[in-house]
């Protein structure tokens, strides 16, 4: 069973055109799964046979992460890697049937996406320094995501000629390799510009810090050196996790509620516009989701804030 997994995954890699992150999820998740099996059976991964992966062992692998306290949309995730291997061995000829489609997905809990208001917005991104490269670097970061509405891993791996600051556009490689063009302002535009200049200067101050074999960056689709957008004081790519710990750190220095990460900046890009009358199917193309259904759950943070203004406004509302 250990090589039909790696097999699986390669699969993925080649044809299914996913993104590593997913692959290592999708490794992570079947796995587990494994293991459990293996467990229940007392025997090791490595001798699971295809034939013992039934709707049995699908049904008390989600028992198992119910009573781990896990969430029902984990056990989702988890249910549908599940499903996508079991495709795979039934298309090999390893299994008859396809077990995974007898079991019925988990309901998943509505749950608010974590996001700024316009006024904390507002604060969040007067917060880095216009004294500082490093401070004019993560000003023009936090206005991008703030814009533009992109995933965390979109905008790390930003080259510096997917920005088309005169059209103020921006190319983005998405999920499933999927492109798309986002626009973004002019306060933007202008932050990014005020940035360049330092990010030059910490490209060329780098190259004479470091030897060439230690600054490799590596190559995007196509075979084409990376040119990144936002770089580190020693000019290499500014990845995900620096990224993740700067916004992070402008968060709790300008005392914003608690729980806020790059990724809730994109739920409050998506919440202001539905909030301000944008059409939901404009917000999914900006957003770059696949489905309509995903970019629905903005609708319940409308709702909310509407229940809100209600129960303030309606004379008869109040203390009930």
């Amino acid at each position: 069973m250990t090589r039909h997994l790696a097999e699986f995954l390669q699969y993925l890699r080649l044809n299914r055109n996913v993104s590593p992150h997913t692959v290592r999820a999708y490794e992570s998740d079947l796995s587990q799964f494994l293991d459990h099996v293996a467990a229940r059976a007392g025997i090791k991964r490595r001798d699971v046979r295809p034939a013992a992966l039934d709707r049995h062992a699908i049904r008390g692998f989600l028992g198992a992460i119910h009573a781990d306290g896990q969430s029902r949309a984990t056990s989702a995730r988890k249910l549908a890697a599940v499903r996508t291997f079991l495709r795979y061995l039934r298309r090999e000829e390893l299994i008859d049937g396809d077990p995974g489609a007898l079991i019925p997905t988990p309901k998943r809990e509505i749950r608010m996406p974590a996001h700024l208001s316009e006024s904390e917005m507002a604060v969040l991104l007067a917060a880095p320094s216009a004294d500082a490269p490093l401070g004019r670097r993560d000003r023009a970061i936090l206005e991008l995501f703030y814009a533009s509405g992109l995933r965390l891993s979109e905008l790390a791996g930003l080259d510096l000629e997917d920005v088309n600051l005169s059209a103020r556009m921006v190319r983005v490689l998405g999920k499933g390799g999927r492109e798309r063009l986002v626009p973004f302002n002019t306060t933007t535009a202008s932050a990014i510009r005020r940035y360049l200049n330092d990010r030059e200067r910490m490209i060329v101050a780098g190259r004479g810090s470091a030897p060439v074999a230690k600054r490799s960056v590596r190559s995007r689709p196509g075979g084409r050196i990376r040119d990144p957008l936002f770089v580190n004081y020693r000019g290499t790519p500014l990845g995900t996790r620096s990224i993740d710990r700067l916004v992070r750190r402008y968060v709790v220095a300008c005392g914003t509620r608690l729980g806020i990460s790059p990724h809730a900046l994109r739920h409050s890009f998506a919440t202001h516009l539905l909030q301000r009358g944008a059409d939901l199917r404009a917000i999914q193309e900006l957003l770059g989701h696949a489905r309509l259904s995903t970019t629905q759950r903005y609708t319940h943070v409308n709702t909310a804030q509407l229940l809100e203004v209600y129960r303030n406004a309606h004379p008869r509302a109040r203390g009930n």
